[in-house]
């Protein structure tokens, strides 16, 4: 069992309990330094082959789309409506998500000899989901076919006025479902409660992954075509299930670690434009935390201040010219972005110290006039990482309506609290971690104290505290090129799989630490006369803990450095994550 300490930080350092006898099986068997399978060993792996074979992810471990409940029916469908030249409509969301999910089925299903037109609705004037009015629209045009990505798995009133004009739908999703489902030709969703298909992570863009799978599958191609032609979509794929912040194990690692390889090598003229502007190198592949924070902005920035159709005509655009415009447009957007989040987040902080957060605030709900309405679910996450606790952002419009976006912290399943008080709201729908909704502004108080009260009937002091998952003691003397190499093979990082955690106990702070920009610090630790370089950023608040011959505990992560790399340095660095007074007690 993990063990729990204190840091100054207020965050609690959960060691692992490792079996020392498996690690040091692990690193006989995998070939691995001793570090490295003290690290697989503390996230689950007792397994040799299990371990060798999440090291090495292949497409050949995707699973067969045919698992997955609905799918044969849909890809007969589509067939049947490319050999009659039906008319078909891919209704997309407009984030990374949803739009990369549109592109991807357009592409294919033309690949296949057939013809897509595509609706992404505008997240101000139309709001999240499926609407009636899109329907009547494609029933004006003759659609007699119409297939969601991202959405829709909530949309049975929409979707049976669909049947009743004679239109029949595809849903593909992965949002919770309701117990209902949707009245569609096919429902693909492996959150389907009756759905066996063995990963159940997918983001929107994966689950339309493996309906493109399913239906390339079925063209007379060769093997070397169709593994050619799925290896370009995973580049998107990649890039959304990054931006959708999925667990990347399991499908997601394979998916996420081929399709960022692929971005060393990028013939589309609208993503090389937008990986040109994020300021990458041709030949350069970003990793995923870069893909976070430098690509999916500026491709969601579309979606939430302007149109999620521009990030879908810049990667189905042929034209350079018209990409590199695109692509400026979005960085554009994305710094209009970043000032009204920040002006909001001000806002929201005034508020708090007018009106100081207490225990007693399990669940946070704010509400603003005409705050932008495409920025509140970012402002939301935002919130969560200062709080540790859910938080709820709403906007309200001159007609009197609330609309807004939530996040919420592990222990706490915002959907299920949403589900709980659905008479509150006129729309909403999400998943554990995050959550849209929309209610009339009069009754935004009651939604608060309603929201407060499920989360503090759940919810404990501790869950209220940031946690420090340590991966493995390393010594100081571990650090080094092999070592580092093999710990950075264990990417792509993110959510489910984060970068290792290495503590290093009883190291001495070798001078005074420097400070940069402001606010982070380069950082000098000495253990057994080995020192370590450290970037810490954010602390500068805390240098005064790491004054010349402190004893500390830190807590460290190893980064790619591809700056580095290129002239010549090794490509890697540290980074402090937290510090900790050497020996300090347990809890």
């Amino acid at each position: 069992m993990a063990t729990p300490r204190v840091t100054a930080s207020g965050a609690r350092w959960l060691f692992p309990g490792i079996e020392e006898d498996l690690a040091a099986a692990l690193a006989r068997e995998l070939r691995v330094h001793p570090l490295t399978a003290r690290v697989l060993a503390a996230r689950g792996f007792s397994d040799a082959g299990e371990a060798r074979r999440f090291l090495s992810p292949s497409l050949d471990h995707l699973h067969d789309p045919l698992r997955m409940a609905g799918m044969a029916e849909a890809v007969a469908r589509i067939r049947g409506a490319i050999a009659a030249g039906e008319k078909m409509l891919i209704y997309g969301d407009y984030d990374v998500d949803g739009a990369a999910s549109v592109v991807i089925l357009k592409k294919a299903i033309e690949m296949a000899g057939g013809v897509a037109d595509f609706h992404v609705p505008h997240r101000l004037r139309d709001g999240y989901g499926m609407r009636a009015e899109t329907i009547e629209m494609a029933a004006a045009q003759a659609v007699s076919l119409i297939i969601s990505v991202d959405t829709g798995i909530r949309a049975g009133e929409v979707v049976r006025g669909a049947r009743e004009r004679g239109i029949d739908v595809i849903i593909t999703d992965h949002h919770l479902p309701e117990a209902e489902l949707p009245p569609a030709v096919a429902v693909i969703n492996p959150n389907r409660h009756d759905c066996t298909y063995p990963d159940k992570n997918l983001c929107g863009a994966g689950v339309t992954f493996k309906l493109v799978q399913a239906l390339i599958g079925t063209l007379d191609w060769t093997a070397a075509r169709r593994a050619r032609v799925m290896e370009s979509f995973l580049k998107l794929v990649s890039i959304a299930t990054v931006a959708d912040v999925v667990p990347l194990t399991g499908e997601n690692r394979t998916i996420v670690m081929h399709g960022l390889a692929g971005l060393r090598s990028v013939r589309n003229a609208g993503l090389k434009a937008l990986l040109e502007v994020a300021g990458f190198r041709e030949g350069t592949a970003p990793t995923a935390g870069q893909v976070a924070f430098r690509v999916a902005p500026r491709i969601n920035a579309a979606g939430r201040m302007a149109s999620a159709e521009d990030v879908v005509e810049l990667f189905l655009t042929d034209d350079a010219a018209r990409a590199r415009t695109i692509a400026a447009q979005l960085h554009e957007l994305n710094q209009e972005r970043q000032q009204t989040e920040a002006e909001i987040v001000r806002a929201i902080l005034e508020e708090c110290e007018r009106t100081p957060l207490t225990e007693a605030n399990a669940a946070l709900v704010f509400c603003g006039r005409e705050w932008h309405r495409g920025v509140v679910g970012i402002v939301a996450s935002r919130l969560v990482e200062r709080f540790c606790r859910p938080a709820v952002v709403l906007s309200e419009d001159a007609s009197g309506q609330a609309e807004g976006s939530g996040r919420s912290i592990p222990a706490f399943h915002l959907l299920e609290a949403l589900e709980s008080m659905a008479d509150l709201f006129t729309r909403f729908g999400g998943h554990r971690q995050a959550a849209g909704l929309g209610l009339p502004a009069a009754r935004v108080n009651e939604f608060r104290e309603r929201l407060n009260a499920w989360a503090a009937a759940r919810l404990s002091a501790e869950d209220f505290r940031p946690c420090m998952e340590i991966d493995a003691v390393a010594g100081a003397h571990e650090i080094r090129e092999e070592s580092v190499a093999e710990l950075l093979a264990l990417g792509p990082f993110g959510f489910g799989n984060p970068a290792p955690v290495l503590a290093i106990l009883g190291a001495e702070s070798a001078t005074a630490p420097q400070i940069f920009a402001d606010k982070h610090l380069r950082v000098w630790l000495r253990q057994n006369r080995r020192m370590l370089a450290l970037k810490a950023w954010q602390f500068a608040g805390r240098a005064e803990e790491l004054a010349p011959g402190a004893r500390v505990d830190a807590a460290i992560t190893v980064e790619a450095d591809d700056f580095a790399r290129g002239n010549g340095l090794p490509g890697w660095g540290l980074v402090l994550r937290d510090v900790r007074a050497a020996g300090s007690p347990l809890e």
